[in-house]
């Protein structure tokens, strides 16, 4: 095949989508994950090649760990749309999408599974992405990491962990939720002021008002989908901002490292 990709050897085949522009030199440092949250892969897939749609990703992941590469990695894909992280209002230009199939989330249900045979093939992906463009595990991140409220991909039961284990992403273990005393409401642990920091540390997208507003409950939400997978819920109880803390503490050890 003459326009097989250098990229990722292990590319099952390629479909140029024409949704793409010019990084404008700026070198991805995000590897960003979605489910395509469609009936079919093959739909998705034709929506992400569509001039019409205005969509597109760098590779989708079909269930049975099909891999096609729809953009060249030093291309800009139309994949994050509006958000942040670190400050960077423009998520596209420095990150590397993957669009896994998957129906997302179904009312009554919750998010859908992803298969093994897949998310093996996303872990295999993600590797080779990582090595070659020397992205950090704490910038390995979901849609709804970097927007928060308007974003819920890649869901509650993506298996971040089980990447992390294989080298892909930044990891640990959540502190376990503990249920409230009976007939009285979970209310957010600590100073609001330090939980937004913390998160904005972290790399989120958050003013620090002072107050547990509506804008942390979405940010609380995001890091709750992708650290604390147990209780989504938006609330900053003590478990959400313990595992924070640990995830803090574990990224200041590796830059000292």
């Amino acid at each position: 095949m003459s326009d097989f990709p250098a990229d990722f050897l292990y590319c099952s085949r390629v479909r140029r989508s024409p949704n793409v522009n010019s990084r404008g030199g700026i070198k991805p440092d995000i590897l960003l994950m979605h489910y395509t949250g469609m009936e079919t892969a093959e739909l998705a897939e034709e929506r992400l090649c569509h001039p019409a749609a205005e969509v597109s990703s760098h590779y989708l992941v079909y269930e049975n760990g099909h891999v096609v590469q729809m953009v060249r990695e030093e291309e800009r894909a139309w994949h994050a749309g509006r958000g942040s992280w670190k400050g960077s209002q423009d998520v596209n230009a420095r990150s590397i999408g993957i669009e896994i199939a998957n129906v997302g989330y179904v009312e009554g249900k919750g998010f859908a599974p992803f298969p093994d045979i897949q998310i093996a093939a996303v872990i295999r992906l993600s590797r080779d992405i990582i090595a070659r463009n020397n992205i950090p595990p704490e910038h390995v991140l979901g849609h709804s990491d970097v927007a928060p409220g308007r974003k819920i991909d890649p869901g509650d039961n993506f298996p971040w962990a089980r990447l992390a284990a294989e080298g892909v992403g930044h990891w640990v273990e959540p502190v376990e939720p503990t249920l409230a005393d009976a007939g009285r409401e979970v209310v957010p642990f600590g100073d609001a002021a330090v939980v937004q920091t913390m998160l904005q540390g972290y790399g989120y997208g958050i003013e620090c008002t002072g107050k547990f507003d509506e804008q942390t409950e979405r940010v609380v939400t995001a890091f709750q989908l992708h650290f604390r997978q147990k209780r989504v819920d938006g609330i900053a109880d003590a478990s959400t901002v313990r595992t924070l803390e640990a995830l803090a503490s574990k990224l200041t050890v590796n830059k000292r490292m």
